[in-house]
């Protein structure tokens, strides 16, 4: 057999959205692992490259030959394959016929449903340079693309169109056709320093060939390479780089050949807003804000050119000149719209709907206004404040720059209210009120803050759902499952003791009659919504599926007493060496109640203990009763939990002796009436009957 060869596949395309780029990549990478797999052709390891123009798998020690394909074929069940004097039936000469093999030679195969006639057939080894193209292809058509493009007449789509195709294993270039083009033993260079073909020797000349023609086809080492020219010229200039994550990943999805350059803008422009400034940069033109040792925003900035050109002044220039005009309008506008305070523009907001069957962005502050009063007193805040915020949050909506720039929502409200001489607590609410808008985001720092942001994601929560808008699988066009984590997130993370069954029945009052014929059922459709939001949430902070539902079914409304009762939960079962068999006695007690109802009005009686056990455990359950409601009261739950595991030994006792359904009336119903006491203290936690291994 002949000695593994590489492989290198190359598809050449228009520009691929930065941020598309590493998704595609490792999609790329795990499903030609698959496919070649299932085609039986062994391989080493598998290196994926892309750009804005290439995508790229560098495949090694692939084998030329595929391992020979077995396929099992099942046929009827041994019963039926022979008669009553142990001829071959119809039935088996017929499978066996298909096979090409007599009835004696078929296998027997053990199944669930008994024995069945089987073969096993191996097919022929394949040359593996008649298998690549064809798994080359089903890869193109079997990639993850958010939005496939067609181009010409062809019937065929990809995320942008396609160029040019290599295929290459070892010396050899394959024969693969797709997109109406051939593949050739050769890719492409630089758009601008080198437009002409680059041949490939062979896959692992890939990438050197590739950096000869001023292309860096590695991401992570373009992101590595573009991180550090700007951290080097950053220090040149004594500056401080505005450089998240997410902006140097699509930096580094847009050029092939990364040259770093610093530009300027007039310090004039740094009377504007900073929020306004980083926006227009980062975001509208992919720049690098810089801060001052101080902290401030300096009028400089550094970008990625995408070549390196004779003289670097005259892209510096152009990119100075582009910056410019954004920032002249950005100025323009923060100047006009300070005109015109917030409170007058509010009354426009009755002309812009906020959704249909809900009114105007006008009604949801009005709206606002009275569930963010009635919220401040669960976050501590100053209501007038708190409801003074509410009314002004959405007028910045109508502002010149908020328009210009609708990323700036919210956080521009909050200058101009400063600039309306509105106090410091108003103009922070306004701020912060959409936050958090993203999984990683911050929440709002300040209580009013909190409070309006709270009140914001339940009048939209509970208005979509009032109109029928909920998610659907993948689909939540409106953000709801976002809206509906903020609100989490900011209870949690600020520990707010704040219950959602309260706070969605309050946010649909505001609604009045809009939804006053099914507020009910979207009461309980919202709660319902948070349920399943919680639960995820709790499971991505580390806790137990069956540790969620044995909380949730107790506590479902109010998120910070839920995750309080969960790490409790969590650490009596990490350190009790006893909490498995203490739950599975809660589980039995459970058990024993349900099959046997209790009188409503039975109260435990110490005359009718019958053994000594009974007045045990009710002498025990005596002495730990006024500590443990003590703690239940100050939602102490793991010191409630440490002091009834010593319960423990007293119910064991108990359920050794003492036959619990006794057949005397009397004593039964007492000694359900003592376990129903012990039931309800544990219910007060969580159902230790949903727990795994109770």
């Amino acid at each position: 057999m002949s000695a593994p060869e590489d492989l290198l596949l190359e598809l050449g395309c228009e520009e691929l959205p930065a941020r598309e780029q590493v998704p595609l990549q490792d999609a790329a990478t795990e499903i030609m692992g698959q496919l070649l797999d299932k085609a039986g052709v062994q391989y080493g390891s598998i290196r994926g490259y892309v750009t804005p123009r290439r995508l790229a798998l560098w495949i090694k020690d692939v084998s030329r030959q595929s391992l020979p394909q077995e396929t099992l074929r099942r046929g009827p069940p041994v019963e039926r394959a022979r008669d009553a004097r142990g001829r071959p039936t119809a039935a088996a000469e017929g499978f066996a016929r298909s096979c090409g093999v007599s009835v004696d030679d078929l296998l027997t195969l053990e199944t669930d449903k008994g024995p069945i006639l089987a073969w096993r057939e191996v097919g022929a080894a394949q040359d593996s340079h008649l298998l690549l193209p064809e798994i080359a292809s089903k890869l193109v058509a079997s990639l993850p693309l958010r939005k496939r493009m067609h181009w010409g007449e062809r019937p065929d789509s990809f995320l942008r169109p396609v160029r040019w195709l290599l295929l290459r294993q070892g010396q050899q270039v394959l024969d693969w056709n797709v997109f109406g083009l051939a593949a050739g033993g050769e890719s492409f260079g630089h758009r601008v320093h080198h437009p002409q073909s680059v041949q490939i020797t062979t896959p692992a000349d890939y990438a050197e060939s590739l950096l000869q023609a001023k292309v860096m086809a590695d991401f992570a080492e373009r992101r590595a390479r573009i991180a550090s020219k700007i951290a080097t010229l950053a220090d040149e200039m004594a500056v401080i780089p505005i450089l998240p994550e997410a902006l140097l990943d699509e930096i580094t999805g847009l050029n092939e050949w990364p040259v770093i350059l610093a530009g300027s803008f007039a310090e004039d422009y740094l009377q504007v807003p900073e929020e306004v400034l980083i926006t227009v940069m980062m975001q509208h033109q992919r720049y690098i804000p810089l801060r001052g040792q101080d902290g401030c925003l300096v009028p400089h900035y550094l970008f990625a050119a995408n070549l390196h050109s004779l003289d670097a002044k005259v892209v510096i220039n152009g990119n100075n000149r582009v910056l410019r005009a954004r920032l002249a309008d950005a100025a323009f506008f923060w100047d006009q719209d300070r005109q015109v305070s917030l409170q007058t523009r509010r009354g426009a907001l009755a002309g812009v709907l906020f959704q249909d069957g809900l009114g105007s962005i006008f009604d949801k502050t009005t709206r606002l206004q009275a569930l963010a009063t009635a919220l401040a007193p669960q976050f501590a805040a100053n209501a007038s404040d708190v409801g003074r915020a509410a009314e002004l949050c959405k007028s910045d909506l109508l502002s010149g720059l908020v328009g210009e720039f609708p990323e700036l929502q919210g956080i521009m409200g909050g200058h101009y209210a400063r600039h309306d001489n509105e106090n410091i607590r108003v103009a922070t609410a306004i701020t912060q009120h959409y936050m958090p808008s993203g999984r990683d985001d911050e929440i709002p720092a300040d209580a009013h803050g909190q409070c309006l942001a709270i009140a914001d994601k339940l009048d939209t929560l509970c208005g979509f759902f009032a109109i029928g808008k909920v998610p659907t699988g993948d689909r939540d066009p409106f953000a709801l499952r976002r809206a509906a984590l903020g609100v989490l997130r900011i209870v949690l993370d600020a520990r707010v003791p704040l219950n959602l069954d309260t706070a969605v029945t309050s946010a649909l009052v505001a609604y009045g009659s809009a939804v006053a014929k099914n507020r009910t059922e979207t009461r309980s459709a919202v709660l319902d919504f948070f349920q399943d939001r919680m639960r995820v949430h709790f499971r991505e902070e580390g806790f137990r599926a069956d540790q969620i539902a044995a909380v949730l079914s107790r506590q479902p409304h109010e998120p910070l007493d839920a995750r309080q009762r969960l790490e409790a939960l969590a650490l009596f079962q990490a350190e009790h060496a006893a909490a498995d068999a203490l739950a599975a006695l809660i589980k039995r007690i459970n058990n024993l109640l349900r099959k046997e109802p209790l009188s409503a009005d039975w109260q435990v009686d110490p005359r009718h203990f019958a053994d000594p056990a009974e007045g045990a455990l009710w002498e025990h359950w005596q002495v730990l009763a006024q500590p443990v409601h003590v703690q239940l009261a100050k939602n102490q739950y793991a010191a409630t939990l440490d002091l009834l595991a010593g319960l423990r030994p007293s119910v064991d006792q108990f359920f050794d002796a003492v036959m619990v359904l006794a057949e005397e009336p009397v004593l039964r119903q007492n000694r359900l009436a003592l376990l129903a006491q012990l039931q309800e203290v544990f219910l007060r936690i969580a159902d230790f009957s949903q727990l795994q291994g109770a």
